[in-house]
Formats: structure tokens, C-alpha cells, sequence
């Protein structure tokens, strides 16, 4: 190792050496000041750098390793480790290339969470104690924040410290070594019929045709308030899933749907027949709206459904309709039965009938079908019902023994 230096004593040259050896070290004016022993190493520009340590096998390893990293030109200055969190993720947010409505939410996890929690400490103090940031996250839950959306904020939290790894500001993303909440993932229960029915009746009758949407295409709230009449293909059976209606910045724009990925969903005969009851009795409104973000370029679809005043249907007012449905509907106003409830009845009905996970993840827009899976396996039919579905099947086209051999004799 890397022979580290004494900051708290010298030996004396020349006529002095006699001395050192008769009465030890002589103390220097540092004696007792800090830490004794000091790592010396150059960096890549060949400046010599130098860190203090209380213990000398401390000093020895990290000189050793700051001179290993230089040769590697993977070192690390600590002292690029003193901007502060605030200062570093602002310019970092700032060159997000996420769609807007995502960098709005991002915004909001940093203003009102990270900022007030971690904004002061230094990039430096955050790498090297990772337990400041796990004293955070339980702040959080203490907090009533639910453990997904926790572990949204430390996701975001790692996103800039990664990038900061990235510029060679700190070693490593102390977000590695903090814990996560554990997510419980909660059963989900379909809807009945009824239940569907129910809040379809109890809806204004401009919007009944959308539950259709949910329940009958698997659209999300913001799809379904997006889709437009060129979107259905009544010929060929088939629904183009376009765009959505989102808000961001607190104006109503134009997206792509969620991942940005179109997708087009095949049309049953029954959602095919409602669509068309509903265009005939509201006809389709063109309606012009932002691409995207506000300010962006306009782009008109000729919507299914929108509000009376034939505007692009607002999400907050269409709740505030849906609350009102759940009650008559005896329904709780709960999370679990939001539009969302709508998609997972959808599901429940295909996983019933036969259609693969595959399959329904596409119609749902899902970006992995493993996701799809391991949210709806509870409601595929149990393994052992099909394989008996299955053998009585095969077995009532196969030949009885009377006739397709000799009888016994």
C-alpha cells in the first residue's frame, strides 16, 4: 500500500538525526489537529490531491485507490461532490426528454417531497451516507404516502443521482443501498354485470357510451375520451387506438396514448351496435386541441364524446359525474372503483372465455405482458377445471370401445 503521511510528526535531517533517533518523532505544529494520517495521490491533470483519515490503513487503502481509479480515469474529485441536491437536479429536470404531463408530475414529487427533505445536502454527504436517504423514504410512508408512490419518488431521486454518477460527481448511487418499500399488491375483484350496468344507467346519457368503451374495448379514461369517429373502422371491425385526452399545466391537450404506443383493438358486434346508437343520438364534435403541451401544434379529431358544451370532455368534471353514478350505483367512492374498474371487468371477461395473456395485453396496452400477467392470474380459470375441460373434450370425440374394437368374449 501506498505509505500514507504522518500530518502530526516529522524527523529531523542532518545533524538532527541523532535527536529523532534518541527522543522519537518530533510533533509538528499540526500535532493533535484533525486527523494524523493524510492520502496523497496526483490526478488525471497530474495536481496532487490529499484526504485525511484518522486511521493509517485507512489513508493507505484510499491512496491506493485513488491512484488505481486515475490510471482506470474513473476518479472521482470529492470535492465535485459539494452542489447541492437543489442546485444539481434542477438542471437536471430541466433536460428531461419525458412528455409533459410526466415532467409535470416529476415536478411535483421534487417540490413538494424531495426538494423540502434532501434540497440542501450535497451530492458528496447523500453518497456517503445512503441512510439519510432511507430516514427520507420512512419519513414518507410515516407521512401516509402509499409505498408505490414512494417508491416513484426514489425512483425519480435515482434517476438524478445516476446522472451525477454519470458526470463523475459522486462514486456510486447511494439510492442502491436504500430499501424500498414493499408494494402489497391488492386483489383485484371485477366488477358484475350489474355493477356495470348500474353506473352505465346512472350516468348522463351523453356519457353512458363510454363505459362501453372500457368494458367492451379496454380503453383507458384519457383513450376514451379521445377516440374520434375515423378511429372505428364499423367495416372491418377493428378500433384504432389514437391518442388520449390528457391535462398538463392545467389546459387540455392532445397525446399519444400511454407509452406513446398506438395500438388497434378488434370491435364486437355488441360495443359495434352501442357506438352506433350513441353517434346517432351525439353526433361526433370536432374539437382542436394542443399536440401534446400547451402551445403545441394544433390537431382536430372529430371526438365520440365530449361535454354538452361539445368541448373535449374534462376528467375532473366527468368524476365528479362518476361519484355521482357509484352512489346510485351503491358503489363506495373508492380508488379501486374508478374508470379503471372498467378495464379490469374487460379483462375479467377475455381471461374467462379463453383468450391468451398475450393477446389481452396488446388489447390493453400494456408494455409487457408479464405485467398483464401477474395483475390478472388470479382470474384465469384454475389449471385444474381446464385440464379436465380439456380430457372430456378430447375424450367425447373418441370412438367407444364397442365400436372401435372387438367385444370381449
Amino acid at each position: 500500500m501506498a505509505e500514507p503521511y504522518d500530518r502530526w510528526h516529522k524527523s529531523l535531517a542532518g545533524k538532527d538525526e541523532k535527536r529523532c533517533r534518541e527522543h522519537g518523532l518530533v510533533p509538528t505544529g499540526a500535532h493533535g489537529q484533525g486527523d494524523r494520517w493524510q492520502a496523497r495521490w496526483r490526478d488525471e491533470a497530474g495536481v496532487q490531491r490529499k484526504q485525511n483519515f484518522a486511521r493509517k490503513a485507512d489513508a493507505a487503502h484510499h491512496a491506493v485507490t485513488a491512484v488505481a481509479d486515475t490510471a482506470r480515469g474513473i476518479y472521482v474529485d470529492p470535492r465535485k461532490g459539494k452542489i447541492a441536491l437543489r442546485e444539481y437536479s434542477a438542471g437536471w429536470r430541466e433536460g428531461s426528454t419525458a412528455d409533459p404531463s410526466t415532467r409535470e408530475a416529476t415536478e411535483l414529487k421534487w417540490r413538494v417531497h424531495i426538494l423540502p427533505g434532501l434540497g440542501s445536502k450535497t451530492l458528496g454527504q447523500l453518497a456517503a451516507r445512503p441512510s439519510v436517504i432511507q430516514s427520507f423514504a420512512a419519513g414518507l410512508q410515516r407521512a401516509g404516502l402509499s409505498e408505490n408512490y414512494v417508491r416513484t419518488i426514489l425512483a425519480s431521486l435515482s434517476g438524478a443521482l445516476s446522472a451525477a454518477v454519470a458526470d463523475r460527481l459522486i462514486p456510486a448511487n447511494p439510492c442502491a443501498a436504500v430499501k424500498a418499500p414493499r408494494v402489497t399488491r391488492q386483489r383485484i375483484i371485477p366488477w358484475t354485470a350489474e355493477q356495470v350496468a348500474e353506473v352505465r344507467a346512472a350516468l348522463p346519457a351523453h356519457y353512458r357510451a363510454v363505459t362501453d368503451a372500457g368494458t367492451g374495448l379496454g380503453l383507458r379514461q384519457g383513450e376514451a375520451f379521445g377516440l374520434a369517429a375515423d378511429d372505428v373502422d364499423f367495416l372491418r371491425r377493428v378500433v384504432h387506438v389514437r391518442r388520449q385526452v390528457r391535462i398538463v399545466g392545467g389546459q387540455r391537450v392532445f397525446g399519444p396514448p400511454k407509452g406513446g404506443r398506438e395500438r388497434d383493438v378488434p370491435l364486437p358486434e355488441s360495443v359495434s351496435l352501442r357506438l352506433s346508437a350513441h353517434i346517432a343520438a351525439f353526433p361526433p364534435v370536432a374539437v382542436t386541441l394542443p399536440w401534446r403541451a400547451p402551445g403545441g401544434r394544433g390537431e382536430q379529431a372529430a371526438l365520440l364524446f365530449t361535454s354538452l358544451r361539445h368541448a373535449a370532455v374534462n376528467k375532473n368534471s366527468f368524476n365528479h359525474e362518476w361519484r355521482e353514478a357509484l352512489d346510485e350505483a351503491g358503489l363506495p367512492r373508492v380508488r379501486v372503483n374508478g374508470f379503471h374498474a372498467l378495464r379490469h371487468y374487460f379483462a375479467s371477461v377475455l381471461l374467462a372465455d379463453g383468450v391468451d395473456v398475450r393477446a389481452l395485453s396488446e388489447y390493453l396496452g400494456h408494455h409487457d405482458p408479464g405485467f398483464t400477467l401477474r395483475t390478472y392470474t388470479h382470474l384465469m380459470p384454475s389449471a385444474p377445471e381446464r385440464m379436465r375441460g380439456a380430457v372430456d373434450r378430447a375424450f367425447a370425440t373418441l370412438p367407444t370401445a364397442a365400436a372401435a374394437g372387438r367385444s370381449p368374449g
